[in-house]
């Protein structure tokens, strides 16, 4: 069930919002929790109900082990019983989703041919695994309270975060849970929906109307060495702008369906390609994942406290990772591994800066920085989207000039497209900067930029109508329904 299609608008969010805002005036509050788990469960089972048998049993395995980990135990047996529950965890992440890759790998380079059936990827594995993983570090750490059992469910499997994040922290939701939200109904409701609309019109307008570009271009690059300079950057570009809108229109899918539940999720999109450096661009894109990378990955490899010459190997092996969690193959390794060494020369240049005292602070030196970062990021990506490191090499040696011309076969009508996106991304506020004066999202610090009073949401007649425009605007466009892209990782 996606969050773009018309039985989960029509059908399955009415019904789970009724039923939760009756249970919510119940004398018994834990059954709007439960509700709201049943819901969950039904949403994430709509695909495969054998999924639920995985994450079922996820769960019930990592609360157990969270609460032996809250317990009275010596540090040896807690330090083993941390590395026993971890381990599991990673483990059936690993057979799930990097077997088939490893095996290909090793008959390939060996010439065995060992055999392993394709291996089905569980939907939404990652998240909750990264998800629990966190939990239980916290627990041994003495940062877990006492939950019960349908609330660790309900903090795992809340649907509007579940499939493709933000990455959530226990400390974040559990206790929004059981406190429950300060605001009224209809006013959660209407900035709810607010969030959820323009999200919708980004993913079902914006993004799939540029995606059009996209895929003639890289089969064109994965079936042949040659393709003109013309097509190459159209691809680039039309992917660049369609995961930019695809996964910012999720995000705010995601904020918006939980806000009308009386929950405000963290933050994990904030204007990306308005960065000035790789540095920053990675504390505004999949936030919740930089954090949790930075967190239990980077800090655990010793971060920047052993030197800093192991501050840069943390840092590409940090990234490296990160791009082998996105997906099972060469070409998600390389991309971690380019913005590893990316992120490394970016420190690097700083240092270099403050120790020479380099200017920065020009206008001409931010303009140079904003368009250099940004397009690093547009080459980055070809690797991310290309099926196999031949196909990707082909489109970059074509957008820099180093295949021979041919004709172009890409209509030219991406120019238009590529105009208006680039002037939403580099130029204009994002969802939460229009909705600050509201708590979009919890980290509020984060949201930062004037915002004219003209373009700040308000509950009024004209908000009223904008958001209906765009609803339906929206909803005429769900005849092709499609995946968001972040659902494959």
């Amino acid at each position: 069930m996606l969050f773009n299609s018309y039985i989960f608008i029509f059908l399955f969010l009415p019904i789970a919002l009724v039923g939760f805002y009756v249970l919510s005036k119940t004398s018994r509050s834990e059954a709007k929790f439960l509700w709201l788990v049943v819901a969950s469960f039904l949403f994430y089972g709509w695909w495969n109900a054998s999924y639920l048998i995985i994450i079922l049993g996820s769960i019930v395995v990592n609360y157990a082990v969270g609460t032996v980990l809250s317990g009275e135990h010596g540090n040896r047996a807690k330090k083993l019983i941390l590395f026993l529950g971890v381990t599991a965890n990673l483990g059936l992440l690993g057979y799930f989703k990097y077997a088939n890759f490893f095996v290909d790998t090793i008959n390939q380079v060996t010439g065995f041919n060992i055999p392993l059936d394709n291996i089905v990827l569980p939907l939404a594995i990652s998240f909750f695994t990264f998800q629990q993983v966190a939990y239980l570090v916290d627990a041994y750490r003495g940062e877990v309270k006492d939950y019960d059992f349908i609330h660790y469910c309900l903090f795992v499997t809340f649907f509007p975060q579940l499939i493709a994040g933000p990455i959530v922290h226990h400390k974040e939701m559990l206790p929004q849970f059981i406190k429950g939200n300060t605001r009224s109904r209809s006013e959660n409701f209407s900035i709810g929906i607010t969030i959820f609309t323009i999200g919708l019109f980004k993913k079902a307008v914006l993004a799939d109307g540029v995606s059009q570009f996209v895929g003639p271009a890289f089969s064109s690059a994965e079936s042949t060495m040659v393709m003109s300079t013309f097509d190459a950057w159209t691809g680039a570009l039309a992917y660049t702008f369609q995961l930019y809108f695809d996964f910012s229109g999720y995000s705010d899918m995601a904020t918006g369906l939980a806000r009308m539940f009386g929950i405000v999720l963290p933050i994990n999109f904030n204007s990306p390609y308005k960065s000035k450096s790789i540095i920053e661009f990675w504390r505004r894109w999949h936030i919740t994942l930089s954090n949790f990378l930075k967190e239990y990955l980077y800090y655990s490899l010793g971060g920047n406290r052993l030197g800093e010459k192991r501050r840069y190997i943390n840092l590409f092996l940090t990234m490296l990772l990160g791009g082998l969690w996105h997906g099972a193959g060469w070409t998600f390794i390389i991309w971690g591994a380019l913005h590893g060494a990316a992120l490394g020369i970016n420190h690097f240049w700083h240092r270099v800066k403050q120790h020479y005292g380099v200017i920065g602070s020009s206008k001409a030196y931010a303009v140079i920085s904003l368009l250099l970062t940004f397009l690093t990021i547009i080459v980055f990506w070809v690797f991310f989207r290309a099926e196999t490191v031949s196909g990707a090499l082909n489109i970059i040696q074509a957008m820099f000039g180093l295949s021979p011309d041919v004709e172009r076969t890409v209509s030219s009508g991406s120019i238009y497209w590529f105009v208006m996106l680039s002037a939403i991304c580099l130029w204009a506020p994002n969802t939460y900067q229009i909705m600050k004066n509201h708590e979009p999202v919890l980290e509020q610090r984060m949201l930062t930029g004037e915002v004219t009073d003209k373009l700040l949401w308000k509950p009024s007649l004209k908000w009223a109508v904008i958001v209906a425009i765009l609803l339906f605007w929206s909803i005429c466009t769900l005849s092709s329904v499609t995946e968001f892209l972040y659902f494959q990782f």
